[in-house]
């Protein structure tokens, strides 16, 4: 019960962080200006690394070999996505466009398996397989289109941090709650991917009477 109870903290902290993250950087890649190229760059390179410490955080906190596997596969390959773009020389519009959609598909398609392998609950795991499916979608566009410029790439870029951190802040915070009432969900609401439900069906367990012998 400790390691299950430790495991959904570091779960819950981990998107908590990540989507702050996700979100900040997301409006940022947005609203900025006439963003350039080289900031852009920056911009990716402050996520990989952040959601690389986040990973990272996961895999420790983990006592199965999947997840662990899973989780520092996608840090060490945050990582590394961030050191290329930073210290490739001269890096055009299109040689990043292309990068950044390889690294959403490969990161998309290990979210994925390691949705498929995580030890959460149902709804933990679709909503981690759902972020998985948008970063696999995300690099697919940009791969469709890697002669979009700097601008296209950076509202495209953004859109994706906002929709991924969002889903992480709302999944993370509710499964925080979950933690802290003792899996029952708060306000009577399951999340948008159904985090609460399987409190549901035990506090229903809970509340039937049980036979005392005389």
């Amino acid at each position: 019960m400790v390691q299950s109870t430790d495991m959904v903290r570091s779960t819950s902290t981990s998107m908590l962080v990540r989507g702050t993250v996700a979100v900040v950087l997301g409006i940022f890649a947005i609203v900025w200006p006439g963003i350039t190229l080289a900031a852009l760059v920056v911009l990716f390179a402050v996520y990989v690394f952040c959601d690389a410490f986040g990973q990272f955080y996961r895999a420790f906190a983990s006592d199965r070999a999947g997840p662990v596997a899973g989780h520092v596969l996608l840090g060490v390959l945050d990582i590394v996505a961030g050191v290329v773009a930073l210290a490739w020389p001269s890096i055009t519009a299109f040689v990043l466009a292309i990068w950044i959609a390889a690294w959403a598909v490969i990161t998309g398609v290990i979210e994925i398996g390691s949705a498929i392998a995580s030890h959460g609950s149902g709804g933990l795991r679709l909503s981690l397989a759902l972020l998985g499916v948008a970063s696999v979608l995300f690099g697919v566009v940009v791969f469709a289109h890697p002669y979009a410029g700097a601008l296209s790439l950076a509202l495209l870029f953004g859109l994706f941090l906002l929709f991924y951190g969002v889903n992480l802040l709302v999944t993370g915070g509710q499964s925080h709650r979950d933690r802290l009432t003792g899996g029952q969900p708060t306000g009577g609401a399951a999340g948008w991917t159904g985090l609460g439900r399987h409190a549901d069906a035990a506090g229903q367990r809970a509340d039937r009477p049980t036979s005392n012998p005389r």
